[in-house]
């Protein structure tokens, strides 16, 4: 998609989020969320390639609405300043280890995935993959593409060791993890000036696909 055109749009949106404004401009927002959708049915046709554990819904189905849930919030704006998309094997399931790209101006776009806060059972199973195969997982992360674009795990962590592990244990650090995620952030001036945004995110993708079937890998077992 034209990138500088979606990022004019958002940034006016940042400025003027509600409802009258935007409905003057929904024309512009249609045509702006169809060449989203292309991209993201590009993305989804890529990383069915790469990971076929993503044969699932097409990809313009992985693509969340605009529209904020503002019933348990203190912030009432209606609408996102970004457009966004999580790619699974069960369409944009958060449930379930995945890749999501998100575009939006003022520092808000980032290629990312891996699983963001997993249930009790499937944090348990990761962290007895981590225990049984840790040297699996440290090679994902030390890979030379994934150091290129992540450079890490990320991820939120506990502060002391989980109740199934010794605090003594040697991948502790590892175990600590209640989300297991990868992010590539990017700043305006990388993302409108970049040659081929689309390929951009294939790429970054593809340094993920190891990192999630790790995960996917464990929960599935």
């Amino acid at each position: 998609m034209q990138l500088k055109p979606l990022f004019t749009f958002l940034t006016a949106l940042t400025k003027n989020n509600d409802r009258p404004w935007f409905q003057e401009r929904k024309a512009t927002y249609d045509q702006l969320r169809k060449q989203f959708e292309e991209d993201a049915e590009f993305w989804y046709q890529e990383l069915a390639k790469l990971d076929p554990g993503i044969a699932g819904p097409a990809g313009r189905k992985s693509i969340f609405r605009i529209y904020r849930d503002v019933r348990f919030s203190n912030n009432k704006d209606p609408y996102k300043t970004h457009f966004s998309a999580y790619f699974t094997a069960s369409g944009k399931d958060i449930e379930t280890p995945g890749y999501y790209v998100q575009i939006g101006p003022n520092g808000n776009t980032l290629i990312g995935g891996g699983f963001y806060m997993p249930d009790k059972t499937q944090l348990a199973a990761i962290r007895q993959e981590i225990d049984y195969n840790a040297d699996k997982l440290k090679a994902i992360l030390a890979a030379p593409d994934f150091q290129r674009y992540f450079g890490s795990m990320s991820g939120d962590r506990l502060k002391k060791s989980p109740a199934a592990y010794s605090v003594d244990h040697p991948e502790i650090e590892l175990l600590k993890h209640k989300s297991f995620t990868a992010t590539h952030l990017m700043t305006d001036a990388e993302v409108l000036s970049h040659a081929d945004f689309r390929a951009h995110v294939v790429n970054v993708f593809a340094a993920m696909v190891p990192f999630c079937q790790f995960l996917r890998g464990a929960i599935e077992a």
